[in-house]
């Protein structure tokens, strides 16, 4: 058997475009992380960047069940003693509008190297323009 290596010259990278309005928080960043994983191809390989560029828009309005806006937790520390700070669905999205969904995409990616250059493949932006129109991005529906 041959191993097939992609390159940029034989990758096929496409660009979408996903509307973020409604949806749930969950099935949105599902999504978006297979496709800049390249699960969606038949040349999908989980060492390789063979992934798609995926533009996210309306990040802020995307749809939370429950009481998750009160109740869900996130953390971050500073590195000292005490420095832990814990802030709600609701506090994250009213200081970054897109944070919430960054981290959900961010935790599906694997981790390092390659998952950090998946990432940046990912374009996501809280109200409804983009600067990516000139890629002329293909709509998703979920």
């Amino acid at each position: 058997m041959k191993t097939i290596f992609v390159t940029q010259a034989t990758a096929e990278r496409s660009w979408y475009v996903i509307d973020a309005e409604g949806k749930p928080l969950g099935r949105v960043a599902v999504k978006v992380a297979s496709m800049l994983r390249g699960k969606n191809k038949p040349t999908y390989t989980p060492s390789q960047e063979t992934g798609d560029y995926v533009v996210v828009i309306n990040a802020e309005k995307v749809a939370i069940t429950g009481r998750k806006r009160q109740q869900k937790m996130y953390y971050k520390h500073s590195g000292y003693p005490g420095g832990l700070k814990d802030f709600n669905f609701q506090e994250l999205i009213g200081k970054d509008p897109v944070a919430p969904l960054e981290l959900a995409i961010k935790g599906m990616l694997p981790k390092g190297p390659l998952g950090r250059k998946l990432y940046k493949n990912a374009k996501i932006y809280a109200g409804s323009q983009h600067p990516h129109a000139a890629q002329l991005p293909v709509a998703i529906d979920l």
